[in-house]
């Protein structure tokens, strides 16, 4: 008898770095995550596709069975886009041991050494939330193109060169704002977005903007629409909004042409088991 827990990944769509000092973001669970496969054993045997168990092993230590751990829905890309696999990892091995979900943010959390949850939030109750100060509440979601940065980032340099940043209260105050208001014009929130967070890479020294993230927010905006990096920027993946489809199919077909990547993603329900 086996058991199959799916966890859905993420895409940071506003209010990224602010959410860290307590200001809301918006978050989108997308339909590639983690798939964990729960099998009856006396003994615990975790199985992952690096060898990597620290987000999931607090959690399932005390639970005997075999979990075997895969990416649900992979790209073909040779490194990880940032979709936040860690987060969804660890919210599955919750899920797979009868652990509450929620427990999986301060687990994530305590692993990582910091962070906000958003992420982690995600996964638990899919869709789009708004997450603030903890709590999640579900928002009519946003379909944006997703665009692969042709390399991966990582994260925790980046968010301790912002925590040393010591004069943010200006860019979270106008972070809030952007993501208060992100439904009435979600292409132009999102270019509101994208500059307030070059102005504060530029100030506090962080290296957020690639030379093919500033070409894929460039391109965007050739067509109207607005791009900005998902997440911590300095590599992982973009996203792009535009006012209508004619727009947005004009960007995708340049974007082929120019050789870059587009990576399929749809809205995903929260954190499931079956079986």
């Amino acid at each position: 008898m086996s058991r199959e827990v799916l966890a859905p990944g993420k895409l940071m769509i506003a209010g990224e770095y602010a959410v860290l000092d307590g200001a809301p973001a918006l978050v989108l669970a997308v339909n590639r995550g983690v798939r964990c496969i729960v099998e009856e054993s006396d003994t615990l045997e975790i199985i992952t596709p690096d060898g990597d168990d620290r987000f999931v092993r607090p959690v399932l230590k005390d639970t005997p069975s075999k979990y075997t751990f895969s990416a649900w829905n992979p790209t073909d890309l040779p490194e990880k886009p940032g979709f936040g696999g860690s987060a969804a990892a660890c919210v599955a091995a919750c899920i797979a041991a009868g652990t509450p979900a929620e427990e999986a943010i301060s687990i994530h959390r305590s692993v990582q050494g910091g962070g906000s949850g958003a992420d982690v939030a995600a996964s638990i109750h899919g869709g789009m939330i708004r997450f603030h100060a903890g709590q999640s509440t579900s928002v009519s979601p946003v379909r944006p193109v997703v665009i692969w940065s042709g390399k991966s980032a990582k994260t925790q340099p980046l968010i301790d060169q912002y925590r040393s940043w010591s004069d943010r209260s200006d860019f979270v105050r106008e972070s809030a704002a952007i993501v208060d208001s992100f439904h009435e014009d979600p292409v132009a929130r999102l270019q509101e977005n994208a500059h307030l967070l070059q102005h504060m890479a530029i100030v506090s020294g962080l290296r957020y903007a690639t030379p093919r993230l500033a070409a894929i927010a460039s391109t965007a905006q050739r067509y109207g629409g607005a791009a900005k990096p998902s997440g911590a920027g300095g590599g992982d993946c973009a996203i792009a909004l535009f006012p209508d489809p004619e727009a947005e199919q004009a960007f995708r077909s340049d974007c082929i042409k120019r050789g870059w990547t587009l990576i399929d993603v749809d809205v995903a329900s929260g954190t499931h088991s079956s079986g």
